[in-house]
């Protein structure tokens, strides 16, 4: 595969992940709203306030690897795609097979 279908292989995978968590965290803010109980104070489990913060975060996460992958479309577009912005070298096609967005070579990451 090409680095661009590559990226887009990636792009593609990130989106529908950041599909699912937003649905993800809307579900758990739904099911927030109508329960009325306090789950602050069950032993038994996690809280609805603490399954929230972790999938937000996943969310953010998810956006924030997105942004990457886009950045990375610049690179390729640029003609940098695949260069360490540490040390100017190459970045091994293994690395970039693994991250396809990789900004750096794995003596840099």
């Amino acid at each position: 595969m090409s680095a661009a279908e590559d990226l887009a292989a990636e792009r593609s995978a990130t989106e529908a992940r950041i599909a699912a968590l937003e649905a993800q965290v809307a579900g758990i803010v739904e099911t927030a709203s109508a329960s009325s109980g306090d789950d602050e104070h069950d032993p038994e489990g996690q809280t609805i306030a603490y399954d929230r913060a972790q999938a937000q975060a996943l969310l953010d996460r998810a956006r924030a690897d997105l942004a990457e992958v886009d950045a990375a479309v610049g690179r390729l577009a640029a003609g940098t795609y695949g260069i360490c912005e540490v040390c100017g070298r190459t970045i091994p096609g293994e690395r970039l097979e693994a991250r396809p967005a990789a900004r750096r070579c794995v003596r840099h990451a």
